[in-house]
């Protein structure tokens, strides 16, 4: 048997931006979807026109981290502003371990359900993962990130962005 794939399957958004899109409407916090060309890293996002009006920093870069505590394997999010890199030494003080990672792609679409690394968005909450969120974007009036889908992005007020996820909010960047 053969599978064919149709334009409008490709063009179809990973359900994870409509997961996104609910929890805002639930609260009535609003927020703008703007559709693109397939994006993966923060600095190509940057880039697009239809982004054009927001800057690297209030990029919502979101990393999932894969920690060991005690023998047992654990996942965590960090979430940290586009333009900067994680500080390993920080993230292990604040997860309790010293041995961390970064998940695999496999582990990443396993725990997200299909999104693909560059696609994930900030939300750890929408699959049970702790979330450590970088102060920095926070302080950005608004922020922007993928929401799920390489093809789809989503701004929101830091205060909005906040009241979903409910992330632990630190410093987890490199000065």
């Amino acid at each position: 048997t053969t599978t064919t794939t149709t334009m409008a399957d490709e063009a179809a958004p990973h359900k994870t931006v409509a997961m996104i899109e609910e929890l805002f409407r639930s609260k009535n916090i609003e927020y703008k979807k703007i559709e693109h060309e397939p994006v993966r890293t923060s600095e190509e996002a940057a880039n697009l026109e239809a982004r054009s009006e927001y800057s690297l920093s209030q990029g919502a870069k979101a990393l999932i981290i894969r920690a060991k505590k005690s023998g047992e394997k654990t996942f965590a999010m960090v979430v940290l502003p586009g333009d900067k890199r994680f500080d390993k030494k920080k993230v292990q003080k604040l997860i309790g371990s010293k041995n961390i990672q970064f998940a695999s792609e496999e582990e990443v679409m396993e725990i997200t359900d299909g999104v693909k690394p560059g696609g994930v968005p900030p939300f750890g909450n929408l699959w049970n993962l702790p979330v450590y969120c970088d102060e920095g974007i926070l302080n950005n009036k608004e922020i922007i990130f993928n929401a799920g889908d390489k093809s789809v992005s989503i701004s929101v007020s830091s205060e909005g962005y906040k009241a979903v996820v409910e992330p632990s909010v630190a410093n987890v960047t490199q000065e």
